[in-house]
């Protein structure tokens, strides 16, 4: 395993590292031979937003005896309501859950303290105008956190993060779904820079490259999620480029990004969590994304369901990740009897929908995500 600085924080973390979230549901054998794979591949930095009291229990049971060996990103701000989880900048609910965390994970201190979900103008100013900021760099100050974090999907409020100059480390979504525009510019002049000062349609985001520029000249660590776009670009019929990445390409492509550190795999399970640790095996050319930037139309994906439930709290207690995440699979591969047996023992479906539209106000992706209750409810009958 290789490592890397985590910007100016003086931790060095693996460039693979696992994004807890999907194990959220799962059980604690599943999530102690998931972190036994990662510790015997050398990874050492684990993401934790999840607020459920099960999944935090089964890493910090997991990771008893060990936990000094692993880098854990916790967040702040992220709750649950109502049996949700729920976005809040209410210190004393944020400490609660701070504490509940510390004690799950049978630990006194988080590496990176992870302000969570801060996307908009309005989410900045709601934690960095107000006392969320005090009470996150007084952790800082009391070594609860060694390091301030933020995650964030919007490359504008992010830039404005890492300028703030109190933040370390940014966990940022990458992938060359969100970063490509539809155009026809090299792989030389992209990975030369040259494409940034053409005056032509650009093949990255310019606002994502000064995002990425702006943290490596800063010294602002970025830890990576949507590393596959939810899975999305690792199917020929799903990906935007009209054929399936491979995991290493989609891993590279992100660690070439300037200032990133780790990128953080969706593990399910064990083995799929020493399929990505084989990418420190992988040959240049299994991990070479080229071909994206030769023979793509170069879209952005966009208003796609990326399954991350940052839509919630839902008023009629609907899980929009795994009501969306069914509906697309049935689409996409016709008729299952297994999927139809995982959406039936959901506890609300798209049609409990009451199309208030709060759940697309607080998505980061511009899903449509009452349009995408509609299709489940026809797809599924209900």
């Amino acid at each position: 395993m290789q490592y890397r600085e985590l910007g100016k924080t003086g931790m060095m973390v693996s460039r693979v590292g696992l994004g807890g979230e999907n194990v959220t549901k799962a059980s604690y054998e599943i999530t102690r031979d998931l972190v036994n794979a990662a510790d015997e591949g050398g990874l050492n930095i684990i993401d934790a937003f999840m607020p459920q009291p099960e999944v935090r229990s089964h890493f910090g049971q997991a990771l008893d005896g060990r936990r000094e060996r692993f880098i854990i990103q916790g967040h702040l701000g992220s709750i649950l309501k109502n049996g949700q989880y729920f976005r809040t900048r209410e210190v004393r609910d944020s400490e609660e859950y701070l504490k509940d965390f510390l004690t799950r994970f049978r630990t006194d201190y988080i590496d990176v303290g992870v302000i969570h979900y801060v996307d908009t103008d309005e989410d900045f100013d709601k934690v960095f105008s107000t006392e969320f900021i005090t009470f996150a760099q007084k952790l800082k100050q009391d070594g609860v956190i060694r390091a301030l974090g933020v995650s964030s999907h919007n490359p504008v409020t992010a830039k404005k993060i890492a300028e703030t100059g109190i933040i370390d480390v940014i966990l940022f979504s990458i992938n060359p779904a969100y970063d490509l525009l539809p155009v026809k510019t090299t792989v030389g002049e992209y990975m030369s820079g040259k494409a940034y000062a053409d005056t032509k349609p650009m093949i990255l985001d310019p606002r994502r490259g000064e995002f990425y520029r702006t943290c490596m000249e800063r010294g602002v660590g970025i830890t990576v999620m949507k590393t596959f776009a939810a899975g999305r670009l690792l199917n020929a019929e799903s990906s935007p480029f009209g054929y399936a990445l491979t995991p290493h390409q989609c891993m590279s492509y992100a660690l070439d990004r300037p200032g990133v550190a780790s990128v953080l795999v969706g593990a399910r399970t064990a083995e799929e969590m020493r399929a990505s640790l084989a990418y420190e095996e992988a040959t240049p050319e299994e991990k070479d994304y080229s071909k994206i930037f030769l023979h793509s139309g170069g879209q952005l994906e966009q208003n796609r369901c990326m399954y991350c439930n940052h839509c919630l709290p839902c008023p009629k207690n609907i899980d929009v990740a795994d009501v969306t995440k069914y509906a697309d699979i049935l689409e996409e591969t016709g008729d299952s009897d297994s999927i139809r047996a995982h959406y039936a023992a959901l506890n609300a479906h798209g049609s409990d929908c009451i199309n208030c539209g709060a759940c697309e106000k607080r998505c980061p992706f511009q899903v449509p995500v009452r349009k995408n209750m509609a299709k489940a409810a026809k797809l599924f009958g209900y």
